[in-house]
């Protein structure tokens, strides 16, 4: 205790309390700048969504790059460099405030595809602002939540830094890519860049900006995120041998094999019949259960976490088995998946087409746990369709990566928890994100970093159609835009104690 005190007389002494007060002095001339910027930070956001990069049909390249780094310069980076791959270029920036601490920031500027025929509340291009009932007024466009809802809040914290004349509390990296949608398959040749690497590893760690909040105002800190492969297998009459060499008349069908049914066939061997157990050979053979510590941190969620969040969230009414919400979080957390995103093949247009084709898709997603690797679990999937039979199925691999974990006492954390708790939330700690971002990239070796989340405010319906993020909430438990954009001023703050 003795210590303790005469390091707080130590601190005191050394202006830290000084230092303290100024940050508060500073918050509240941000907040007030942030609320002066409002419109034309929207608008950023709006001109964002209508530019759309996607990388699987290589539409907005390298455009997206190019107007990713028109905004980081115009709230204030000094360096902003496009970083070429063999895929789809990536950015590089940084932003010296000549600050003791340096924070980490991962971008991604591209989103998903989409239809919009099934959009409904606005068109997806359009970034219309309506009312949402039950939410408040939200920007409708693909990329709205994920993530150009959130990163927008976030450069729009950085630039009333700059409008109002303050200087950052911590300096900032910044990395962004525009193939996350594709599974992150070039994202090496960006962040090992040498003068990339050399400024990453002098951060703390390395955050991607999110609206964290749900439905209800609840909010998770994610200590990790579960790895991801997806692939597309691919049942071909010419590979197999058998069936027609091209579109028949289904007639023949009596005489003629089905690449379309084996393709079927195949992908029933990959899970139980309800479709919810994974059966490749040997999936589980690295998977690490969950720990009590886990165990206690989803009982503990369970409490400040809403039903109605998750079932908002899912689309979802029930949960496999019929479990209790806490069984349903824990098995969230730790199973791993395979999942048919979509199956194609021979005619799907209207009224009927008496054919029998020659070829047929599937195209799947493997969430990964703790102790599976990306590498590892391609491999099985092969060995899996060889030894069953399957193996003229072709696999071809479109991107993935392995899980990431940080730990709860890493400093990106804490200031996080400290930051949610001032703003009276009591924070969710969760064991791992079931979705998936390349964080492995940051947190394994040779960088070893601290990865997560942060951003208050509220968005749904990522890769759905309709994505939304709230720009004023109808809900005062729910961070509008400027609230979201607050949190970030004040976690930069945090993470300079």
């Amino acid at each position: 205790m003795k210590l303790r005190f005469v390091g707080l007389v130590t601190w005191i002494a050394m202006g830290g309390v000084t230092r303290l007060l100024a940050a508060d002095a500073d918050v509240v001339v941000l907040k007030a700048e942030i609320a002066k910027n409002h419109d034309r930070a929207v608008i950023r956001l709006q001109d964002w969504i209508r530019r759309p990069a996607i990388a699987a049909e290589n539409r907005g390249f390298p455009e997206g790059a190019d107007h990713l780094i028109s905004l980081l310069k115009e709230v204030g980076f000094q360096q902003v460099e496009r970083i070429d791959t063999t895929g789809k270029p990536g950015v590089f920036a940084t932003l010296d405030a000549g600050a003791p601490k340096t924070i980490g920031i991962y971008f991604m500027y591209d989103v998903k595809q989409f239809d919009p025929k099934e959009w409904k509340a606005a068109p997806p291009l359009d970034a219309a602002i309506i009312e949402r009932p039950g939410v408040g007024k939200v920007v409708i466009g693909r990329g709205a939540t994920n993530q150009k809802g959130p990163q927008s809040a976030f450069l729009a914290a950085l630039e009333a830094f700059r409008t109002a004349g303050l200087k950052l509390p911590v300096n900032i990296v910044l990395v962004a890519e525009g193939e996350e949608e594709i599974g992150s398959p070039n994202i090496r040749q960006i962040v090992f860049q040498p003068q990339v690497q050399a400024a990453l590893s002098k951060t703390m760690g390395v955050i991607l900006p999110m609206g964290t909040q749900g439905i209800d105002g609840g909010v998770t800190v994610n200590l990790g995120a579960k790895g991801v492969i997806e692939v597309e297998l691919t049942s071909n009459a010419q590979t197999w041998g058998r069936g027609p060499m091209r579109d028949t008349h289904s007639s023949f069908k009596a005489m003629v094999d089905s690449p379309v049914w084996r393709l079927v066939q195949a992908l029933s061997t990959l899970v139980t019949p309800d479709g919810n157990t994974p059966l490749i050979d040997g999936i589980f053979e690295n998977v690490r259960p969950l720990t009590e510590e886990e165990k206690t941190l989803i009982a503990v969620a369970a409490k400040k976490l809403t039903l109605r969040q998750f079932q908002v969230a899912s689309g979802a009414t029930k949960w496999i088995d019929d479990l209790p919400f806490q069984a349903a979080l824990e098995r969230l957390t730790s199973q791993p998946t395979v999942n048919i995103e979509g199956i194609y093949g021979g005619y799907t247009g209207p009224g009927g087409k008496t054919i029998l084709p020659h070829r047929a898709s599937a195209k799947l997603d493997l969430r990964l746990v703790p102790n599976q690797t990306a590498e590892e679990i391609l491999a099985k999937l092969k060995a899996h369709l060889a030894r069953h039979g399957y193996g003229d199925i072709e696999v071809n691999f479109t991107g993935g990566y392995s899980p990431t974990t940080t730990s709860a006492e890493a400093a990106i954390i804490k200031a996080q928890v400290a930051v949610l708790k001032r703003q009276g939330i009591d924070p969710a700690l969760w064991p791992r994100l079931a979705g998936s971002y390349p964080g492995f990239v940051f947190t394994d070796p040779p960088l070893s970093l601290p990865a997560g989340h942060f951003g208050l405010g509220h968005g749904g319906g990522a890769h759905a159609p309709d994505e939304y993020f709230v720009i004023e909430s109808s809900n005062p438990k729910v961070s509008g835009f400027d609230g979201a954009t607050a949190s970030y001023v004040e976690y930069l703050y945090e993470l300079a104690k």
